[in-house]
Parts: structure tokens; sequence; C-alpha cells
């Protein structure tokens, strides 16, 4: 049931001084777009009549079918606390349809919402949290963002080693003054790294409000005089940025994913759910680590998942369960990264798990060891696979997982894909400085 009604929305603007109005919605790539009107044009927008060029954002349409309309989600309506308390500024996020009135195929909040469809139909409702990470650098004299910081601070290190620990602050005050409950936020294992958690939410919203999270970090960061990056590995020799998802199917009001009885813990359905992500994971991850530079991250030594397992007892595997039992239990997908597309990524992660319960996927046994210290014959003996090794391999196996090119549909599926293979290729080409470095002198 929704929130706002158009009234709600017309004496919210009114009240409040409102005076534009930003429509948001994101591209396939996880882009945040907007089309800003005054709030004279409030009816319009409220009717759906709000057009734009939908051949203008990569990977929409074609130049021959481009008008698009923006359908606003009014239960996204915020007011911006950073922007003029005079003539203020909100947002609604808005769904995309075609000129003909239908839900457009390429909206990655389409996609999402067609996943929860699906469990619903299976009568399950998809919580989601978050945890995402991100780095606050410095900026050049011109404003330019650089990957340059002075910080020296580590893991839950705090000011005045922490230099960005003000800026965190504000972020999370201005979070909470949009609505959000923030569960925690802390310094992370890099210099000038953080990580701001927000509660648990059913996924369309935790998507929307990942878009907003990254938005709000960005602008607070360039109010201290800092750029923040959630680009997964900007610096060699430290930690990435991870975004890990912690799920759970609700059905009845209750945690499906429980079961006191079990010696994990751990329903069937929960065993499945791992089944089903375990199983399409190497085809999910174009997705779940959209870039060249994603690849970067999931190496060996800095925490990041490589290795397609499960643990309900270390960190090191790809897939965990986290001790909480009972009403928190829930499954952590460990390796996606802050670059990817939040409504893609929840809805692969959704339907993958969705089938493993439909077609009772059995995982593989848990493991208990450290997957990085174990050695390879043991790695081949317990039937361990690795990641794609880089987005070319991720490429690969999403092309061969016919069930993941289902969830994304036709048009998402083939437009990412080419654009994908064209940034796999231009990067293929380039001669970087570690091969001047290594060959020059040599050869």
């Amino acid at each position: 049931m929704s929130k706002y009604t158009k009234q709600d929305i017309i004496r919210m603007v009114e009240e409040e001084d409102v005076e534009f109005i930003r429509l948001q919605f994101t591209d396939m790539f996880g882009t945040l777009k907007n089309v800003a009107v005054t709030s004279s044009q409030l009816q319009r927008v409220l009717n759906n009549e709000c057009m734009f060029d939908g051949s203008s954002i990569e990977g929409f349409v074609r130049i021959e079918e481009s008008d698009m309309y923006l359908y606003p989600d009014l239960d996204t309506f915020v007011i911006f606390p950073w922007r003029p308390q005079q003539g203020k500024v909100a947002r609604i996020i808005c769904d995309i349809y075609t000129a003909d009135k239908k839900p457009f195929e390429g909206d990655p909040r389409y996609i999402l919402k067609k996943a929860i469809a699906d469990a619903a139909d299976m009568g399950y409702r998809f919580e989601v949290g978050t945890e995402c990470e991100f780095f606050l650098f410095e900026q050049d004299e011109n404003g330019q963002p650089t990957t340059a910081t002075s910080e020296r601070a580590g893991y839950f290190d705090l000011g005045p080693v922490d230099l960005g620990e003000n800026a965190r602050r504000d972020m999370v005050l201005t979070l909470e003054d949009m609505g959000y409950e923030i569960e925690a936020s802390h310094h992370e294992v890099a210099p000038a790294q953080h990580e701001i958690d927000f509660h648990y939410d059913e996924a369309l919203k935790t998507a929307d409000n990942i878009m907003t999270f990254k938005l709000t970090v960005k602008t607070i960061a360039k109010r201290h005089g800092m750029f923040a990056s959630f680009m997964p590995k900007p610096k060699y020799g430290v930690n990435g940025s991870g975004m890990h998802v912690n799920m759970t199917l609700i059905k009845d009001g209750k945690n499906i994913f429980e079961d006191a009885q079990d010696a994990q813990g751990l329903s069937r359905e929960a065993y499945w759910f791992i089944g089903g992500i375990m199983k399409h994971m190497k085809g999910m991850a174009v997705v779940t680590n959209p870039l060249v530079n994603s690849y970067k991250r999931l190496v060996p030594g800095y925490e990041a998942p490589i290795y397609i397992a499960w643990s309900a007892s270390n960190r090191s595997p790809l897939i965990r369960i986290p001790a909480s039992r009972g009403a928190s239990t829930r499954v952590e997908l460990r390796s996606p990264d802050p670059s990817a597309n939040p409504y893609l990524t929840l809805a692969v992660c959704l339907e993958a798990g969705l089938e493993g319960i439909r077609k009772q996927i059995e995982p593989p046994a848990a493991v208990s060891e450290n997957v990085f210290e174990m050695h390879l014959s043991q790695k081949h003996e317990l039937g361990i696979e690795s990641l794609p090794a880089d987005l070319g391999e991720a490429i690969e196996q999403f092309e061969e997982d016919d069930y993941m090119k289902s969830v994304l549909g036709t048009h998402i599926s083939e437009k990412y894909i080419e654009a994908k293979r064209a940034e796999w290729a231009e990067y293929r080409t380039q001669v970087t400085n570690w091969e001047i470095d290594h060959y020059l002198y040599k050869i």
C-alpha cells in the first residue's frame, strides 16, 4: 500500500516551499540520471506526462523510438537537506514507460520489480541489507578527484587519526534527515576507506536507498573538500571496496531461512537458496562485479572472496551465514562491489536463490577452513571453483547462463553485454605503466 497520494505530494511541496523536483532514474550501468522540473509542472509529473529522450541514455533505445515517460513512485519523495531552505529541492524516483504506456524492459528498476513479483508468487517477501564501502580522497587545486590521501587510519580507528570522521558523521546525519535508519558507520581497513550500514528493508526500497546513499555521500564529501569514490579498487596494495548483500526471505511474517532444529540453524529453503546462488554465481558476476577494475579487488590477500564456497564459521568464502540466528538469520553474499547496479544485482541474487528453492538445489558442504590457505588439490577435491578472473571471463560466463539472461531480459542482456564487450576490448588494447616498467628496458 502506498504511503503518499498525489494530494500528499502537492501539499508537501506547497508547505515545504519546494521549488525544484528532480525526477530520478537509473540507467542499466547503475548511473543515476534525472530530469529537473519546477513545482509549476508538478501536476503534469503526477499525471505521468513527463517525457524524455530515451535515445540519449546509453543502452536504452534507438532514436526512432526515443519518446519515453517518467512515472513517479510517490513513496520515494524526499527533500534534499543539503539544498537551500528557501526554494527547496526534492526528488522522486521514477519508473520508465514507453510511448504506448508499457513498462520499459530496459529499466533496471522494472527488472527488480519483476523478480520481486516472482518471489511474491511463491509467497515470499525479499528483504535486503547492504554494507557499502567507499574511499574519501583529496581533490586537486581544480577540485578534480585524486587517489591521494594523507590519512593512515585502519579498521575501526577514530579521530584525529581518521581524517574523514567529521565528513562521515555529516553523511550519517544527512541520511537520517532523509528517513534512513543508520545502523552503524566506521573506518574500514584501508587508509581513507569507510563504511556506512543502513537498516534492512524490502528489496526495491533498499535498491532505491543505495542510489540515494551514493549521491548523498558524494555530495557531503564535496562539502568537506573531499571526493568520495565507490570504485572497487582505486589503489594498488590496499583493500578494495565491497557491497556485501545480506538477504532474507519472509513468508507469513516469518524468516523462512531459520530452523532451530538444524545443526547450522538453517532451513531447507536457506540451503536451496544458497545452492541456487552458487550454481549461477559465475553467470551473475558480470552484474555484481561489472567493471574491469572490479576484478582487481577479487584477488588473494585483501579479504575479498574469490572462491565459490559457503560457510557459517568464517569470512573467507563467497557466501557467509552471519552468527545471528532466529529472526536475524540471513545469507550474506560478499562478492558484489559498489559499482554494481543495485537493481540488477538484487534481481539476479533473488532469482538465483528462487531457482534454488524451486529446483531444491543442494549446495556443497559448508567450508570451515580458510579457503585462501587450502592447497589447490584440497580445493579440487571439495569441488571449490573460482569466480571469473576478469571482465572478459565474466562476460563469457554470463553468455553461457541462459537463466541469468532470462532474468535480465533480452533488451538489457544484449545491450549490457555489447557495452561490456566494448569496455573489455578497449582495456585489452591499453599499454599500462606496469608493462612499460617491466618490459621496455629488457627487450
